[in-house]
């Protein structure tokens, strides 16, 4: 029984992470005190189809697997990561100067 529970917790968490990251995300490109203008449009037409793609695929899976939330979620930071790390290297943002190493975790 506590093993199940265990197993239960981590799927809840791995989607929880996932929908958490999807709301900061559409935050981060529509929130104009954010990046919204710092965004080029076509990284920020990137970034909107990548959400609305994972947020349709959490739609039609409400009970997917935990690999498959930390899967979707790991494929939608993939995308957005690197584009949110060169605006903020553009816009004098950690790692301005000599070439940072990427950080996934930015």
């Amino acid at each position: 029984m506590k093993n199940m529970t265990k197993k239960v917790k981590a799927k809840i968490d791995a989607k929880n992470s996932l929908e958490n990251y999807i709301y900061s995300m559409k935050n981060t490109v529509e929130d104009k005190e954010k990046l919204a203008e710092k965004l080029a449009e076509e990284d920020k037409t990137t970034i909107q189809n990548a959400i609305k793609e994972h947020q349709e695929w959490l739609s039609a899976n409400p009970e997917a697997e935990q690999e498959d939330y930390e899967t979707h979620l790991k494929d939608l930071q993939g995308i957005c990561d690197p584009i949110i790390a060169k605006v903020y290297k553009q816009s004098g943002g950690p790692g301005q100067g000599a070439e940072a190493p990427e950080d996934p975790d930015l």
